[in-house]
């Protein structure tokens, strides 16, 4: 994690769609590009604290959403809300449009911190529903949850990955039918 005044301004940057660029926030907090780099590390690692940031206040909020649902259903409408967060998220929707490479890569890559702490949620999500004896997955809950997040992340990002237009929808049509007799 960044020290909290690096973190701070590029989430500050990132919320009002201007570009988190090393120099810039190394200029506002008073030190050098070699200073920041060795406190916070470099500029995918400092945006993708930030987006899993802001990943898991959605991930918080879908969680409460759905309360009160169980098994499948639950897990169905924790991923739809957090996906339609995110998709109405105008600050990833600019860094999207605007980044598409980058942001790709720090929000789908298997050596960033989102999509890996997504599964870990996601994953934890169907364990205490199979705890609760509500769910029963006919994969393990790990794989289905890698699965489940590559098509949330297909559906949702497709205007960056094939100049489609995301389709929330679509992705829990999907997802509901991998989860239907669970």
């Amino acid at each position: 994690m960044p020290p909290d005044e690096v973190f701070d301004a590029a989430l500050k940057r990132f919320l009002a769609q201007q570009r988190v660029d090393m120099r810039s926030l190394a200029a506002e907090l008073g030190i050098g590009r070699a200073t920041l780099y060795r406190r916070a590390g470099g500029r995918d690692q400092v945006l993708g604290h930030v987006l899993w940031y802001l990943t898991d206040r959605n991930l918080d909020r879908a969680v409460r959403a759905a309360e009160g649902r169980r098994g499948a259903e639950r897990i169905v409408a924790v991923i739809g809300h957090f996906l339609n967060a995110v998709k109405d998220q105008p600050a990833l929707r600019h860094f999207l449009a605007t980044e598409p490479e980058a942001a790709l890569r720090i929000l789908t890559s298997k050596r960033g911190i989102v999509q890996g702490r997504v599964v870990d949620h996601l994953e934890g999500l169907m364990r205490d529903e199979i705890a609760a004896g509500s769910f029963a997955p006919r994969l393990d809950a790990r794989t289905l949850a890698f699965v489940l997040v590559r098509i949330g992340e297909s559906f949702l990002y497709a205007d960056a990955i094939a100049d489609g237009e995301p389709d929330v929808e679509q992705a829990l049509e999907i997802i509901g039918r991998l989860l239907e007799g669970s």
